[in-house]
């Protein structure tokens, strides 16, 4: 057992979470957004904390508590075409994330998610932005369907992110 003084981290009050499987295809989605999207704010350390979830689960749960905002990046099964790129927000997260079972691919985000929500710790303010997938075999890389998802998902993730920084920065007048 390592002993020694105590590390605090201090947390930021945005989590933007990639989950997904990098060895599974499409699945790779959340991992490679969330790396992309982390270059575009090294500016924000403070207020911002970028994090491949990877397929961790209800480990990452810790992570999620006493934040202002979460933003989840994954591929996500919705029945639509390959490649097509989702937006839920609050409500709409939860029960995206609690009406399907979810599987091994998928890294457990509803898991993670509605367990963050019984405990009381899901951020008042979430977002997923997902990307349907086309294949989840094993094997690195994109598909072309998602790979050509890349940017407007990227996009809907910044523009969502800005707004958060936004009412960080600026909180609203009551």
């Amino acid at each position: 057992m390592k002993s020694g003084p105590a590390e605090f981290r201090r947390t930021t009050p945005v989590l933007v979470l990639g989950l997904g499987n990098i060895l599974l295809g499409d699945d790779g989605f959340g991992p490679t957004v969330v790396g992309d999207l982390a270059k575009r704010y090294n500016y924000v350390n403070d207020l911002v904390e970028f994090l491949d979830g990877g397929t961790q689960g209800l480990d990452l749960l810790g992570r999620i508590a006493d934040r202002a905002a979460l933003l989840v990046l994954d591929a996500v099964s919705t029945g639509r075409a390959p490649g097509s790129v989702s937006v839920l927000k609050g409500q709409e997260v939860l029960r995206f994330a609690t009406s399907r079972p979810t599987t091994a691919h998928e890294g457990n985000a509803g898991e993670l998610l509605a367990t963050a929500a019984f405990l009381g710790e899901l951020p008042e303010q979430c977002f997923l932005v997902g990307v349907e997938p086309k294949s989840v075999k094993i094997g690195l890389g994109l598909s072309d369907d998602v790979h050509r998802s890349l940017r407007p998902a990227l996009e809907k993730a910044q523009n969502i992110l800005d707004m958060l920084l936004a009412d960080l920065v600026e909180p609203a007048h009551a």
